[in-house]
């Protein structure tokens, strides 16, 4: 090796897991040396994020050690070997508390890793720790009652702003390079939002390609695991991990006919947002993609909105019901009432909530019928300050994949005039993740590479 630990600050360039990858094959770091890294920008940072909640460092110590040797043999187990990931903490990992961010679990360790956990692990992946997280991943801005508020990179001095929920933490922890990815789960969005205020990239996979045992569930309908990075290109490589299904390169974006969903007459979109969309659809005709105009026929934003809240209302409830008997203290205010409110809905007002959310599945299949890929921003305002209201559409754009059952990817688009990100998400039919994937990737580099926090 050419570089110690001491050497090797991890730049905001070397923070993407396609450099570390490349100089882990040419031996000028090793897995070890950016563990190291990541270990001290974790105690330096992570007091004033609040991020990351618990870690392992002795045992990843120990996973990068030996990922070091793998790489040094000309040997890794994949893609991934040596990666640092942080993890959501409604995802189980083994030895570590897995509470969902409800404090009623919070003495509770888990036995065994989660499924997708276990699959990063046995790819050679590096877990570091878990996030912070909205409570029960019901929320949009994590400011958890027990375990506190996660601040976004993004903010000003002074300034504290939020990065979204539920996967909060998640988003936190790529934009400040605690990690090299982390998991998050999106119900509604959870993924997205927080890719999006915090100015990384993040993939909402199809239905079914990553598997959901060992997560805590708030909606088994709607709860989808998905990765977050600081560079779109570095989500396929994830993914691939995360299914076991190789996210094959898609062709480019030319000849690519791209659905431009038509929103705006139906939602209010921050002046910023929406100068920063028409912007990047100019930036897809340039490269040679058709534009064409879709609406949904079925999907009623607000309604639908509100149709998949009481959903995972209902069904949080339900997996909860044990605990919130034996605990209810270990349940805040706020989310009792949440829960309380969607057992007492009636049969058939739940059984019309699920209507509507299958009734998405038929406007992506006649979107996806007249085009390849659909576009539209990720979120309609950009990240806001703590105490402010959280927008009541804050999820209008984005709860449609989680119902729908398609993969949809966010990716950054640019910076408002007070430099905060705003995001734009590329929905793909399902099983074609690497659609999505490749066209985030692409547009990724016609929009000038990853965002960087100032000062990170």
């Amino acid at each position: 090796m050419t570089s110690n630990s001491a050497d090797l600050p991890l730049k905001a360039s070397q923070r993407t897991w396609a450099a570390q990858a490349a100089a882990f094959a040419l031996g000028r770091w090793s897995p070890l040396e950016v563990f190291d890294a990541y270990a001290r920008r974790i105690a330096a940072l992570n007091p004033a994020l609040n991020a990351v909640l618990d870690t392992r460092f002795t045992a990843a110590r120990e996973e990068a050690a030996s990922s070091a040797d793998r790489w040094a043999r000309g040997a890794p187990l994949s893609e991934i070997d040596g990666a640092v990931v942080l993890v959501k903490a409604n995802i189980a990992v083994e030895g570590l508390p897995w509470h969902a961010g409800i404090k009623a679990y919070e003495r509770r360790i888990a036995r065994q890793d989660a499924g997708c956990v276990a699959r990063l692990k046995a790819a050679g992946a590096v877990i570091a720790g878990t996030v912070n997280m909205e409570e029960a991943a019901l929320g949009a801005v994590t400011d958890n009652p027990w375990f506190g508020r996660t601040l976004n990179p993004w903010g000003q001095p002074g300034e504290a702003l939020t990065p979204g929920g539920s996967s909060g933490g998640s988003g936190a922890a790529v934009a400040a390079g605690l990690c090299v990815m982390a998991l998050g789960t999106d119900t509604m969005g959870s993924v997205r939002i927080p890719a999006a205020y915090c100015g990384v990239s993040g993939h909402k996979p199809g239905r079914d390609l990553v598997e959901t045992g060992g997560v805590v569930a708030l909606s088994t309908t709607l709860d989808h695991v998905g990765p977050l990075t600081r560079s779109a290109r570095d989500l396929s490589a994830f993914m691939a991990a995360l299914s076991g299904k190789p996210q094959r390169p898609q062709k480019g974006l030319t000849g690519l006919t791209i659905g431009r969903w038509r929103f705006e007459d139906a939602l209010d979109c921050h002046p910023a947002v929406m100068a920063a969309f028409e912007f990047a659809l100019n930036r897809l005709d340039q490269a040679g993609a058709r534009i064409i105009d879709v609406t949904p026929e079925h999907y009623a934003y607000g309604r639908s909105r509100r149709a998949g809240l009481l959903i995972s209302e209902v069904e949080g409830a339900r997996a909860h019901a044990a605990q919130l008997a034996e605990t209810p203290e270990g349940f805040s205010e706020g989310l009792r009432k949440l829960f309380d409110w969607g057992s007492a809905q009636s049969e058939d007002k739940v059984e019309a909530a699920y209507r509507l959310v299958r009734a998405a599945e038929t406007d992506a299949q006649n979107w996806f019928a007249r085009c390849d890929l659909v576009v539209a921003p990720t979120a309609l305002e950009p990240a806001f300050e703590f105490g402010a209201p959280a927008p009541a559409g804050q999820a209008d754009l984005t709860a449609f994949a989680d119902m729908a059952g398609v993969p949809a990817t966010a990716t950054p688009m640019g910076l408002t005039p007070e430099g905060r990100p705003v995001s734009i998400q590329f929905l793909a039919p399902r099983g074609h993740d690497g659609l999505a994937l490749r066209a985030a990737s692409q547009f990724e580099m016609m929009a000038g590479g990853p965002l960087i926090p100032p000062g990170y």
